[in-house]
């Protein structure tokens, strides 16, 4: 039988995850665990007792960011329009995408079993919720799926890494979410 962990211990834990969102944010999957330790306002001991290597630390930080983003698109689902949903997580998916400076490449060899689901599947129902709720409300096109929503944000994000224009990754997800409509004179599903 597992012990409760101690509330100065669940403290510390969140503390530590919420200082690796940012230095992995700044630095990439390579930052300095001491930096994030310092950040953290806890001993280098305390963050390696609730993360013993990068990658656990690393896959804690994805799961948190995945968790969250998938927790919108079931806000979205229960409180907005079918259009705005779709278009509010879609944006919220590029910046997700674009960024953790190569967080998620890092971790592509993970297991599900070490984020405790699979993370591209967890992304992928999010999606296919929301755009069948727009395709139910024939405001979505009918052969539109959700890989290929994804992969097209995906696209994007890869494409604008090093882009100098700020604007661009939303003009770029501008022109997709374009064609996300049901032509006129189409039955949607």
């Amino acid at each position: 039988m597992t012990r409760p962990q101690r509330a100065d211990a669940r403290r510390n834990y969140a503390r530590v995850v919420a200082a690796a969102h940012e230095v992995f944010a700044e630095a990439g999957p390579e930052a300095s665990l001491n930096e994030i330790a310092r950040r953290a306002d806890v001993g280098p001991g305390t963050l390696y007792r609730h993360f013993p290597t990068r990658g656990a630390l690393l896959t804690a930080v994805l799961r948190d960011r995945i968790e969250a983003l998938c927790g919108r698109a079931d806000e979205l689902l229960a409180s907005e329009s079918p259009d705005v949903a779709l278009t509010e997580w879609l944006h919220a998916f590029l910046a997700h995408a674009r960024s953790g400076q190569g967080l998620g490449g890092a971790l592509m060899t993970t297991e599900p079993d070490d984020l405790g689901f699979d993370c591209h599947q967890r992304i992928r129902d999010a999606a296919a919720g929301l755009l069948e709720n727009a395709q139910r409300a024939g405001t979505a096109r009918a052969d539109l799926g959700p890989g290929d929503l994804l992969q097209l944000v995906v696209g994007v994000a890869l494409a604008t890494v090093r882009t100098a224009d700020p604007e661009e990754p939303a003009r770029l997800l501008g022109l997709i979410l374009d064609a996300i409509p049901a032509p006129p004179g189409t039955a949607s599903s």
